[in-house]
């Protein structure tokens, strides 16, 4: 767990998020999969957060990320999904619009944790074994 420090405070904030396809379509295949790995890692640094762990699974997508007080997580989301959507889309379109319609990619609801240096690992180990199962 890595501590920072901003002006006047120290932090340390970290967030398991998972979010689905919308409709629950199997639709991220490993060409989609390196991809939306490789936006979210741009989005990541274009907004300065960190994403410290990241797996998929054909249907969601988990993400441990760590982030300052400012952060506004709402902000994040829209970014992550809005983002990684549009590319994706633009990219894979003919065969996203096969199992999607309307233009969208995700689910607008997702689940969000804050993570402890407790469970940390226990996280990490989680998002890595989601192919395992």
């Amino acid at each position: 767990m890595e501590i920072h420090h901003g002006r006047g405070y120290i932090y340390s904030i970290q967030y398991h998020i998972v979010w689905c396809v919308k409709y629950r379509r199997k639709i991220i295949n490993s060409q989609i999969e390196k991809s939306l790995l490789e936006i979210l890692q741009k989005i990541s640094q274009d907004n300065g957060f960190s994403i410290i762990e990241a797996n998929t699974e054909r249907d969601h997508v988990h993400l441990l990320f760590d982030c300052s007080p400012q952060h506004y997580i709402p902000d994040i989301l829209k970014a992550l999904k809005g983002v990684s959507a549009r590319i994706l889309m633009k990219e894979y379109g003919d065969e996203l619009r096969k199992q999607l319609w309307g233009g969208h990619v995700w689910n607008p609801s997702y689940f969000i944790a804050t993570v402890s240096e407790n469970t940390e690992q226990q996280v990490k180990e989680y998002i890595k074994s989601q192919k395992e199962k």
